[in-house]
Protein backbone atom coordinates (compact mmCIF):
# COMPACT_ATOMS: atom_id res chain seq x y z
CA UNK A 1 0.00 0.00 0.00
CA UNK A 2 0.95 3.33 -0.87
CA UNK A 3 0.66 6.18 1.73
CA UNK A 4 3.30 8.94 0.02
CA UNK A 5 3.22 10.28 -3.74
CA UNK A 6 5.74 12.37 -4.62
CA UNK A 7 5.30 14.26 -7.89
CA UNK A 8 7.66 15.63 -10.94
CA UNK A 9 7.08 19.11 -11.81
CA UNK A 10 8.27 20.01 -15.10
CA UNK A 11 6.85 17.19 -17.61
CA UNK A 12 4.89 15.19 -14.92
CA UNK A 13 2.19 17.64 -13.37
CA UNK A 14 2.72 20.51 -15.75
CA UNK A 15 3.59 20.84 -19.53
CA UNK A 16 5.74 24.24 -18.78
CA UNK A 17 8.09 24.02 -21.81
CA UNK A 18 6.43 26.79 -23.76
CA UNK A 19 7.19 29.19 -20.85
CA UNK A 20 10.85 27.85 -19.79
CA UNK A 21 11.54 28.05 -23.50
CA UNK A 22 10.42 31.37 -24.32
CA UNK A 23 12.39 32.54 -20.76
CA UNK A 24 15.31 30.49 -21.78
CA UNK A 25 15.57 32.21 -25.33
CA UNK A 26 15.11 35.77 -23.51
CA UNK A 27 17.71 35.52 -22.08
CA UNK A 28 19.65 33.70 -24.80
CA UNK A 29 18.34 37.08 -27.06
CA UNK A 30 19.48 39.48 -24.08
CA UNK A 31 23.23 38.10 -23.87
CA UNK A 32 23.86 37.85 -27.65
CA UNK A 33 23.27 34.54 -28.26
CA UNK A 34 21.37 32.86 -30.82
CA UNK A 35 18.17 31.33 -29.82
CA UNK A 36 16.71 28.18 -30.61
CA UNK A 37 13.02 26.36 -31.40
CA UNK A 38 10.41 25.55 -28.75
CA UNK A 39 10.79 22.24 -30.13
CA UNK A 40 14.63 21.45 -29.12
CA UNK A 41 13.76 22.40 -25.64
CA UNK A 42 12.16 18.96 -24.00
CA UNK A 43 16.24 17.76 -24.44
CA UNK A 44 17.80 20.70 -22.92
CA UNK A 45 15.23 20.59 -19.53
CA UNK A 46 15.29 18.23 -16.65
CA UNK A 47 18.51 18.83 -14.79
CA UNK A 48 17.99 22.55 -13.34
CA UNK A 49 17.93 25.56 -14.33
CA UNK A 50 21.86 25.82 -14.59
CA UNK A 51 21.91 23.01 -16.89
CA UNK A 52 19.47 23.90 -19.24
CA UNK A 53 21.25 27.27 -19.76
CA UNK A 54 24.57 25.75 -20.14
CA UNK A 55 22.79 23.10 -23.16
CA UNK A 56 21.45 26.27 -25.04
CA UNK A 57 24.22 28.27 -24.79
CA UNK A 58 26.71 27.36 -28.23
CA UNK A 59 29.71 25.44 -27.42
CA UNK A 60 33.16 27.31 -25.89
CA UNK A 61 30.62 29.96 -24.46
CA UNK A 62 29.47 27.82 -21.12
CA UNK A 63 31.55 29.45 -18.70
CA UNK A 64 30.18 29.89 -15.25
CA UNK A 65 30.27 33.67 -15.39
CA UNK A 66 27.93 33.36 -18.91
CA UNK A 67 25.98 30.55 -17.06
CA UNK A 68 25.41 33.01 -14.29
CA UNK A 69 24.36 35.86 -16.66
CA UNK A 70 21.95 34.04 -18.81
CA UNK A 71 20.48 32.90 -15.08
CA UNK A 72 19.75 36.43 -14.05
CA UNK A 73 17.98 37.21 -17.32
CA UNK A 74 16.14 34.01 -17.00
CA UNK A 75 14.94 34.41 -13.53
CA UNK A 76 13.80 37.92 -13.75
CA UNK A 77 11.47 36.88 -17.03
CA UNK A 78 10.52 33.66 -15.55
CA UNK A 79 9.16 34.82 -12.35
CA UNK A 80 6.77 36.62 -14.20
CA UNK A 81 6.04 35.24 -16.87
CA UNK A 82 5.84 31.07 -15.67
CA UNK A 83 2.10 30.86 -16.24
CA UNK A 84 1.81 32.35 -19.76
CA UNK A 85 1.23 29.27 -21.12
CA UNK A 86 1.64 26.67 -18.95
CA UNK A 87 -0.85 24.00 -18.07
CA UNK A 88 -1.85 21.08 -15.85
CA UNK A 89 -1.98 17.97 -17.85
CA UNK A 90 -5.43 16.47 -18.65
CA UNK A 91 -6.21 14.66 -15.52
CA UNK A 92 -3.63 15.57 -13.26
CA UNK A 93 -6.04 17.73 -11.01
CA UNK A 94 -8.66 15.01 -10.93
CA UNK A 95 -6.22 12.81 -9.82
CA UNK A 96 -4.89 14.83 -6.93
CA UNK A 97 -7.87 15.64 -5.97
CA UNK A 98 -8.52 11.99 -5.70
CA UNK A 99 -5.61 10.74 -3.94
CA UNK A 100 -6.13 13.83 -1.33
CA UNK A 101 -9.42 12.48 -1.11
CA UNK A 102 -8.25 8.92 -0.33
CA UNK A 103 -5.63 10.38 2.35
CA UNK A 104 -2.96 9.66 0.73
CA UNK A 105 -0.46 12.38 1.11
CA UNK A 106 1.55 14.15 -1.91
CA UNK A 107 4.83 16.04 -2.46
CA UNK A 108 6.17 17.58 -5.43
CA UNK A 109 10.43 17.07 -5.85
CA UNK A 110 11.98 19.68 -8.21
CA UNK A 111 14.90 20.35 -9.98
CA UNK A 112 13.39 23.67 -10.64
CA UNK A 113 14.73 26.75 -8.59
CA UNK A 114 12.44 26.31 -5.11
CA UNK A 115 10.81 29.75 -5.05
CA UNK A 116 9.46 29.31 -8.70
CA UNK A 117 8.26 25.98 -7.50
CA UNK A 118 6.55 26.87 -4.56
CA UNK A 119 5.06 29.73 -6.53
CA UNK A 120 3.53 27.25 -9.36
CA UNK A 121 2.16 24.91 -7.62
CA UNK A 122 0.11 27.36 -5.18
CA UNK A 123 -0.77 28.82 -8.14
CA UNK A 124 -2.06 26.06 -10.52
CA UNK A 125 -3.24 23.67 -7.36
CA UNK A 126 -4.46 26.01 -4.46
CA UNK A 127 -6.55 23.54 -3.19
CA UNK A 128 -4.46 20.37 -2.87
CA UNK A 129 -2.63 20.38 0.86
CA UNK A 130 1.26 19.16 -0.03
CA UNK A 131 2.97 17.65 2.70
CA UNK A 132 6.24 19.02 0.95
CA UNK A 133 6.72 21.18 -1.77
CA UNK A 134 10.40 20.91 -2.73
CA UNK A 135 12.70 22.80 -5.39
CA UNK A 136 16.17 23.23 -6.30
CA UNK A 137 18.02 24.47 -3.02
CA UNK A 138 21.42 26.23 -3.04
CA UNK A 139 23.96 23.60 -1.83
CA UNK A 140 21.83 20.57 -2.48
CA UNK A 141 22.34 18.39 -5.10
CA UNK A 142 19.81 18.19 -7.69
CA UNK A 143 18.63 14.69 -9.11
CA UNK A 144 18.96 12.39 -10.14
CA UNK A 145 20.70 12.72 -6.23
CA UNK A 146 17.89 11.49 -4.29
CA UNK A 147 18.40 14.35 -1.67
CA UNK A 148 15.22 16.16 -2.40
CA UNK A 149 13.34 12.56 -1.77
CA UNK A 150 15.18 12.79 1.65
CA UNK A 151 14.03 15.57 2.60
CA UNK A 152 10.47 15.44 1.99
CA UNK A 153 10.49 11.93 3.87
CA UNK A 154 11.68 14.20 6.97
CA UNK A 155 9.36 16.36 6.57
CA UNK A 156 6.16 13.63 6.58
CA UNK A 157 8.14 10.39 7.42
CA UNK A 158 6.87 7.77 6.10
CA UNK A 159 8.05 4.25 4.88
CA UNK A 160 10.04 3.61 1.65
CA UNK A 161 7.51 0.86 0.82
CA UNK A 162 4.85 3.01 0.85
CA UNK A 163 6.58 5.85 -1.21
CA UNK A 164 5.74 6.17 -4.96
CA UNK A 165 7.59 8.96 -7.22
CA UNK A 166 6.06 9.64 -10.44
CA UNK A 167 8.12 11.57 -13.10
CA UNK A 168 8.43 11.99 -16.82
CA UNK A 169 12.19 11.11 -17.37
CA UNK A 170 15.20 9.01 -16.74
CA UNK A 171 16.09 11.60 -14.25
CA UNK A 172 13.06 11.07 -12.16
CA UNK A 173 13.22 7.12 -12.37
CA UNK A 174 17.16 7.65 -11.30
CA UNK A 175 16.62 9.28 -8.48
CA UNK A 176 13.64 7.16 -7.48
CA UNK A 177 16.32 3.75 -7.92
CA UNK A 178 18.39 5.47 -5.51
CA UNK A 179 16.54 6.83 -3.29
CA UNK A 180 14.84 3.09 -2.99
CA UNK A 181 11.48 3.87 -3.70
CA UNK A 182 8.68 2.17 -6.65
CA UNK A 183 8.76 4.85 -9.59
CA UNK A 184 6.25 5.44 -11.98
CA UNK A 185 7.10 6.83 -15.23
CA UNK A 186 4.74 9.12 -17.16
CA UNK A 187 4.73 8.97 -21.05
CA UNK A 188 3.04 12.47 -21.69
CA UNK A 189 5.61 14.29 -20.40
CA UNK A 190 8.93 15.88 -22.19
CA UNK A 191 11.08 12.34 -22.47
CA UNK A 192 10.07 9.39 -24.92
CA UNK A 193 8.79 5.75 -23.11
CA UNK A 194 12.19 4.60 -24.08
CA UNK A 195 14.48 6.84 -22.15
CA UNK A 196 12.04 4.98 -19.23
CA UNK A 197 12.58 1.53 -19.93
CA UNK A 198 15.98 2.37 -20.04
CA UNK A 199 16.35 3.64 -16.66
CA UNK A 200 14.07 1.08 -15.05
CA UNK A 201 11.31 2.28 -14.34
CA UNK A 202 8.99 0.11 -12.06
CA UNK A 203 5.60 1.01 -13.89
CA UNK A 204 4.81 3.29 -16.93
CA UNK A 205 1.26 4.69 -17.30
CA UNK A 206 -0.26 6.69 -20.03
CA UNK A 207 -2.79 8.67 -18.38
CA UNK A 208 -3.18 10.05 -14.92
CA UNK A 209 -5.92 7.51 -13.46
CA UNK A 210 -3.73 4.93 -14.09
CA UNK A 211 -1.56 5.47 -11.22
CA UNK A 212 -4.64 5.15 -9.21
CA UNK A 213 -3.77 1.28 -9.86
CA UNK A 214 -0.73 1.18 -7.34
CA UNK A 215 -2.55 3.03 -4.30
CA UNK A 216 -5.01 0.08 -3.25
Amino acid sequence: MKSLVIFDLDGTLLNTIDDLATAANYALEQCGYPTHKISSYPYFVGNGVMRLLERVLPDGCRAEETVNRLREYFIAYYDTHYCVHTTPYQGITELLETLSRRGIKLAVASNKYHSAVVNIINHYFPNIDWVAIEGQKEGVPVKPDPSIVFEILSKSPTPKSEVLYVGDSGVDMETARRACVNSVGVTWGFRPEKELKEFYADHIVEAPIEILDFIP
